[in-house]
């Protein structure tokens, strides 16, 4: 009888040996857990390094930890909604085969958020050709006009203003983070397709480098993520701890999570050409061309 409630323990304290102990193991579990009660097990909880006892009829697994992914979320959520807009722009384009008359009008949206100095910074795409502007804010019904006071079709980037006191009461300014390193956790801020609230999505930070721009036919620095971005996130934070890595504007169209956010550099610097001049001052070029060498000929002839 003796010798089979031996077996017993040990088969149930080598089960649970990392996890669970038993007063034979007193000294192993100091070790590990600190002091514990004699002929019960327990387990250790990360968080807060408090011991909670376990049944032995029941199995248990280890699950990794959220708390840093949860804090991310939360974080961007409390930030958002007091920061975070819903462009709605009327703009009417060109029509280049009948130049004399312009196009129908259209109603698109995108999303926003409230920089320094009373100002929302959004993509250039989202009020290009706009006849006119509304801003609305989270959780309320009334749209405000807004007026474009800059635009960059070259980085994809705009400033909006809006002239009622009444709107900027209860907002909150973001403030521009740094570049983040590769896998370092962001969220996307922004009012999507699908739905009229303000929503969040989480990624990782997958690349950074040089990337076409979509709506400039240019090539600027851009950080690519793994959150989702759609239509109507365009404009919208990419928020990395309490500050923003940079700002939501295009896709990877025929692939899945493959998303583009502006990186914060390029924000600053047509942050700071708007304010030195008042208007969009561009990104200078060296103008020169690259060509690979890649054909072995071509290597020797130029050699």
């Amino acid at each position: 009888m003796l010798g089979s409630s031996v077996r017993a323990a040990r088969r149930l304290s080598s089960s649970n040996s990392f996890f669970s102990c038993y007063a034979r193991h007193r000294r192993h579990c100091r070790t590990f857990f600190g002091d514990c009660a004699y002929g019960t097990p327990f387990s250790l909880k990360a968080s807060n390094k408090t011991l909670l006892p376990l049944s032995p009829s029941k199995s248990y697994s280890v699950l990794p930890s959220t708390n840093v992914s949860a804090d991310i979320t939360y974080s961007a959520i409390e930030l958002a909604l007091d920061s975070v807009v819903k462009i709605f722009t009327v703009s009417s384009s060109p029509n280049y085969f009948l130049p004399w008359q312009n196009k129908s009008q259209r109603e698109t949206f995108g999303s926003g958020f409230i920089i320094a100095g009373k100002r929302i910074l959004t993509n250039a795409h989202v009020v290009a050709d706009h006849t006119f502007v509304l801003v609305r804010k989270h959780g309320s019904p009334i749209k405000y006009r807004a007026e474009v006071q800059a635009v960059g079709h070259e980085c994809d980037l705009a400033i909006l203003i809006v002239r009622s006191e009444e709107f900027w009461e209860g907002m909150i300014f973001l403030e521009l983070g740094d570049i983040p390193f590769l896998q370092e956790a962001v969220a996307v801020v922004g009012y999507p397709q699908g739905g009229d609230n303000i929503s969040v999505t989480k990624g990782v930070v997958s690349r950074v480098e040089p990337t076409q721009y979509v709506h400039g036919a240019t090539q600027l620095m851009a950080i690519q993520i793994d959150a989702a971005i759609n239509p109507g996130n365009s404009g919208g934070p990419a928020i990395m701890g309490n500050k923003v890595a940079g700002v939501a504007f295009q896709n990877l169209s025929g692939a899945e999570n493959i998303g583009y956010i502006i990186p914060v550099p390029v924000l600053k610097h047509f942050l700071a050409g708007v304010e030195e001049s008042g208007n969009y001052v561009g990104f200078c070029s060296m103008g020169l061309s690259c060509q690979p060498t890649e054909n072995v000929q071509l290597r020797e002839h130029f050699r």
